[in-house]
């Protein structure tokens, strides 16, 4: 390893420069071939200025974008970011490094760059390692908002590449998706933001069974986008130790975009035109009106056909409205066979049609998972219609899921998607069955793809496959892909715990993903579906009002009653609790003609339904840690209670608010400190400057409290 230092290799001095700093100044692309095209100001011109131990690439200001400046360390490659002359992001220094990589198990990182060259519009650097014989060579490509990085490794034959910032300088972090922490997330932790926890995040990858994206942003409106294919391991303030480390389990050309802009809303615009906004919603607006209503955490595996029809009669009995009775897992024979286990469901016809004639349309849950022990198991692959294993393509894949050992479908197959279709068409056809709810993996990394696909083409096939189909607001992982980015299927999350912390967690992870680019989000089941004992009449009631505030509702435990699967004993809750999940209900299907307003605006813009408050309000600076309050649209601020007690703090923004439930006016920035909210009571206030607060206010006005003044 090298510890002396040594001088740039570069004729160009970087070291002993007069104090006049040689400036570059780039004409647009008229003047010449060295010309950076601006991509949103044709007449932007990009600054390349040198100092002693410094370069310095400056971007102006145009109409719409606020310029900014990376300065390069030359000591030690190290990238600042800044705006407005205030650091905005940085680079780790020291024993960390910016731009590091592992070769033969050891980390190590670029020091001293000894070469640079600016030409079209690309800045590139060479600069010396910590390992003898290895080299990075970076390439850093600035346009009006937002500069591309990409750098290799030439020599040391590294596995790995990555990135590595200094958290604090970009201010707090945001994005990712659902993130997997040392406190249990996703099922019980998603800290909001990132920072304030710990993410530690090793198979962070296309194929995962979590709803992510290579994106992050941060509070001091700066954004990174990671374009590889690969696995990642990601960790953002790991042991507390306030890094933020983005690697990429592969020796190719590290990849990333650093967005610069004037807000966090901005950057994720930025984002969402590089991956896509939705073309369409998956879902009909009677699916965002009313709940779905799922078995599985009603029952887990232990459902049979009388308990599902006791079941919806129950429901539908109660007054307690939705669009479908789903049945989850363990009505097949077998993983796989798609059809009926006859000792449990002896006349799933019959079954159906009860369900109909209750007015609820009929799903039922599918996988292309193929369990070793099902007869498809053995036609599959026979046919070569499964993934064929990794390190010996000669024989089929075998993955571990939470129902034993199986084969995965070859999507990539013709002849394999075909044949899965055909049974899942003759199962709905037969069974009069009006929609799926698809619960899989389409990929695994111990697979090995077709010939002629990546790894990352089977969230594409899986988001084609499923969109043929109707998922009844039940939704679907994929993700990492433009194609499921434009999908516009539902989002729904991996399952949560049944206690106050799943709640909160379900809260923030639908803030997570909506602002990584999908934006028709639901919780999971409410009150839970981790397999814990049933939740508590407070949690399932505060879960049915604070998910009455998002864009959709799916729904599982009844409040009528439900089975403790670890005890083997029936819960029975109380009216009161049957009576608050029904105004729930109507709470919001009264909503849904403003919810549906929302979808066809994220139709046309991108922008997330829900979304966090700095959104919406980006110089109010207590929004960036609010934690249990979201904006649903520009007019609908919901502050539900997620734990004990029945009062709470109430953070409003800047802005003109209707308080829906006393019919007050308050004017923000406000802190309501000891707000009330009693268990029959779900704060939530109304921005009358916003557009849809009519709609809002129509929707969500106790019946005993005076309207807003007109």
């Amino acid at each position: 390893m090298r510890t002396h230092p040594r001088r740039p290799r570069n004729t160009r001095k970087l070291v002993m420069f007069p104090a006049v700093a040689l400036a570059l100044t780039l004409m647009p692309s008229v003047a010449g071939p060295l010309a950076t095209p601006a991509r949103a100001d044709p007449a932007a011109r990009v600054t390349v200025t040198h100092d002693p131990g410094v370069l310095a690439v400056s971007v102006p200001a145009t109409r719409k974008t606020p310029g900014y400046t990376v300065d390069i360390a030359t000591d030690e490659l190290a990238l600042t970011t800044q705006r407005a002359g205030e650091v905005a992001l940085s680079t780790a220094r020291g024993d960390t490094g910016g731009l590091r990589f592992r070769s033969g198990g050891h980390w190590q990182h670029a020091t001293e760059v000894t070469d640079w060259t600016w030409k079209d519009g690309v800045l590139t650097l060479t600069a010396d390692t910590t390992l003898d014989g290895a080299t990075v060579r970076a390439r850093l490509t600035p346009t009006v908002d937002r500069y591309q990085l990409d750098w290799d490794v030439e020599g040391g034959s590294p596995d790995q590449l990555g990135l590595a910032y200094d958290l604090s300088s970009g201010g707090h972090w945001y994005g990712h998706g659902q993130a997997e922490t040392p406190q249990g997330g996703p099922g019980v932790n998603q800290p909001w933001p990132l920072d304030t926890g710990e993410v530690d995040h090793e198979t962070f990858g296309p194929a995962s069974y979590n709803m992510i994206d290579p994106f992050w942003y941060t509070s001091k409106s700066t954004g990174l986008h990671v374009d590889t294919g690969d696995v990642m391991d990601v960790a953002l303030n790991k042991g507390g130790d306030g890094l933020g480390t983005f690697t990429v389990e592969s020796p190719g050309t590290y990849k990333a975009t650093v967005f610069v802009e004037s807000t966090p809303l901005e950057v994720y615009r930025d984002y969402i035109g590089i991956v896509g906004k939705p073309s369409k919603s998956d879902a009909t607006y009677q699916q965002y009106a009313k709940p779905l209503w799922n078995s599985w955490a009603q029952f887990y595996t232990k459902v049979d056909q009388e308990k599902l029809l006791d079941y919806a009669t129950d429901l539908h009995d109660n007054g307690l409205d939705g669009h479908t009775i789903q049945l989850d897992d363990k009505w097949e024979s077998n993983y796989g066979n798609l059809t009926w286990d006859p000792t449990t469901f002896p006349d799933p016809k019959g079954m159906s049609d009860k369900i109909h004639d209750m007015g609820f349309d009929f799903g039922l849950w599918v996988t292309l998972w193929i369990n070793l022990d099902s007869t498809n198991y053995q036609y599959a692959a026979d046919h070569g219609y499964l993934l064929m294993d990794a390190k010996d393509t000669s024989k089929p894949c075998e993955v571990t899921w939470w129902n034993g050992q199986a084969g995965i479908i070859d999507l990539a197959n013709p002849d394999a998607k075909a044949w899965y279709e055909g049974n899942l068409k003759k199962l709905m056809d037969t069974y009069d069955v009006d929609g799926l709810k698809f619960d899989t993996r389409f990929f695994d990394e111990k697979c090995a793809p077709r010939e002629g696909h990546q790894a990352t083409d089977y969230q594409e096939l899986g988001t084609r496959l499923a969109d043929e189909f109707d998922l009844q607001g039940a939704g679907i992982r994929v993700h990492w892909n433009r194609t499921a980015h434009e999908a516009g299927f539902v989002t729904r999350q991996v399952d949560k715990g049944t206690g106050w912390d799943s709640l909160r967690a379900a809260t923030t992870q639908n803030l997570a993903i909506s602002t990584i680019g999908y934006p028709f989000v639901e919780s999971d089941m409410i009150g839970g579906s981790g397999g814990q004992p049933p939740p508590s009449k407070d949690v399932l009631v505060r879960w049915a009002q604070s998910a009455s505030l998002m864009p959709l509702m799916y729904a599982s435990t009844s409040p009528v009653d439900t089975n403790d699967t670890t005890t083997r004993q029936k819960v029975d809750y109380d009216q009161e609790t049957v009576d608050l999940y029904r105004q729930a209900i109507e709470t919001h299907e009264k909503l849904a003609p403003y919810i549906w307003d929302q979808v066809r605006s994220t139709l046309r813009t991108g922008d997330p339904i829900m979304r966090p408050l700095f959104f919406e309000f980006p110089k109010d600076k207590q929004s960036y840690t609010v934690t249990d309050e979201w904006m649903l649209g520009p007019a609908v601020l919901a502050a539900p209670k997620l734990s004990t007690g029945a009062t709470r703090t109430v953070h409003l923004p800047p802005g003109t608010w209707y308080d829906v439930n006393h019919g007050t006016v308050i004017h923000g920035p406000k802190n309501l400190k000891g707000y009330a909210a009693p268990l029959g009571v779900t704060p939530a206030f109304v921005n009358l400057e916003a557009k849809g607060a009519a709609k809002a206010v129509k929707a969500l006005k106790r019946a005993d409290v005076p309207a807003p003044p007109s």
